[in-house]
């Protein structure tokens, strides 16, 4: 960590230069003989990708900014508020923290938290921030997690941790089991210290395959932002083996999208069938990545259009946690009617439960993208190849 960058002018100089071209400030060097161009560029990277994600370090003088890397793992400000909505107590650790991002919002709902990161330059980097932040009950450990927590031997009201996704030799890993520390093979250990543990994982674990690998699960949170699956978030309580809630949230700017079910329920469940009705649904990422697909119909009381579709409908419009539709046409697949229907006919394709990808679809019929229509290739339930045509709904 050079302590020159934090200097007035060169912090003026990355503030006036946080459009330049990176490779511009390499090649044309800096006027400072503290710090190299490199240096320099590395800051204005970094501090570029946290302008949307990490808006109060991006507003804050004085923020030291690791490699881009770090940036780029760390959970946006939205996540890691959802995710501190869950902790509560006095005693907090972050086995794994990272740049401190979520660390900085536990420390909100705790009265003390120790915040453990192995990588010793990067805990120098997260230590400052947080005097500049004006964080008061962070302590920072530049060690280990897991290790400190078996030295220390101190009881925590929640244990944090965020397993790293990358193995030198698999390069980016999607199994409990391969990332580090290894929860698995651990979780015992990490029940001594704590009744609860919070895990975050990769957004392409296989919640099937975590529920193998962990025990005691309580909650699990499939958390997506604008539509994009960021996380899932296990809650785990020790001795716990009651039902496994599944909550959904897709965090958006005009309101947040909730759904909760409990896991052995959708086994259970049986959703109705139906043919295409006034109001078309599609389900959030958030729901998908969960596997909501029957609860869903049953609870919120609309139709699936196929077994394997997870497209829904009904006659009246209802709330939904997903993109919701009026049916404008419903179409057969025949591709020589559907070539006049389209002809100088803007589109947005969407493919569910349908032989033929987006592309293809778009290049056979040739549908230019765009507009304001919104058409779905799938299956009804007679097993039919269907277009809907659609348009969006207000709600």
């Amino acid at each position: 960590m050079n302590k020159n960058i934090l200097k007035a002018g060169i912090q003026d100089f990355i503030n006036k230069n946080s459009n330049t071209d990176i490779t511009a400030v390499l090649l044309k060097g800096v006027p400072f003989q503290e710090v190299s161009a490199k240096e320099i560029a590395e800051q204005i990277e970094a501090r570029k990708k946290c302008e949307t994600k990490l808006p109060t370090w991006f507003n804050t003088a004085q923020i030291y900014y690791p490699n881009k890397l770090s940036i780029e793992q760390t959970s946006s400000e939205s996540t890691a508020r959802y995710k501190a909505g869950i902790v509560s107590g006095k005693k907090m650790i972050d086995l794994s923290g990272g740049f401190g991002v979520d660390s900085y919002f536990f420390a909100q709902r705790t009265e003390s938290l120790i915040h453990c990161e192995i990588n010793e330059e990067l805990s120098k980097i997260v230590t400052h921030n947080y005097e500049i932040l004006g964080v008061e009950n962070i302590r920072t450990v530049a060690r280990d997690g897991l290790s400190f927590l078996q030295r220390e031997k101190e009881q925590f009201d929640w244990i944090y941790t965020d397993p790293s996704r990358r193995d030198d030799v698999k390069g980016k890993v999607f199994m409990l089991s391969d990332c580090t520390p290894n929860v698995p093979e651990n979780l015992d250990t990490l029940l001594e210290f704590s009744s609860n543990i919070l895990i975050k994982t990769s957004p392409l674990l296989d919640i099937s395959v975590g529920l193998k690998e962990l025990s005691f699960v309580k909650e699990i949170h499939v958390v997506a932002l604008n539509n994009e699956v960021k996380e899932l978030l296990w809650v785990i309580e020790k001795g716990y083996s009651g039902s496994i809630v599944i909550k959904t949230i897709n965090l958006k700017k005009d309101g947040d999208q909730l759904f909760d079910f409990i896991h052995e329920d959708e086994k259970e469940s049986e959703a109705t069938l139906s043919l295409p009705l006034k109001y078309i649904y599609e389900p959030n990422a958030a729901i998908l990545k969960a596997g909501a697909f029957k609860t869903l119909a049953g609870k919120l009381g609309v139709h699936k259009l196929h077994k394997h579709s997870h497209l829904y409908t009904s006659d009246k419009l209802l709330a939904f946690p997903g993109r919701v539709f009026s049916l404008e046409e419903k179409l057969n697949y025949q591709k020589k009617q559907l070539r006049s229907f389209f002809k100088n006919t803007k589109a947005h394709i969407s493919t569910r439960n349908f032989p033929e990808s987006v592309a293809q679809v778009r290049k056979n019929l040739k549908i230019a993208g765009g507009g304001n229509l919104y058409c779905f290739f799938t299956t009804d339930m007679n097993n039919d190849k269907i277009v809907l045509c659609c348009k969006k709904s207000l709600t």
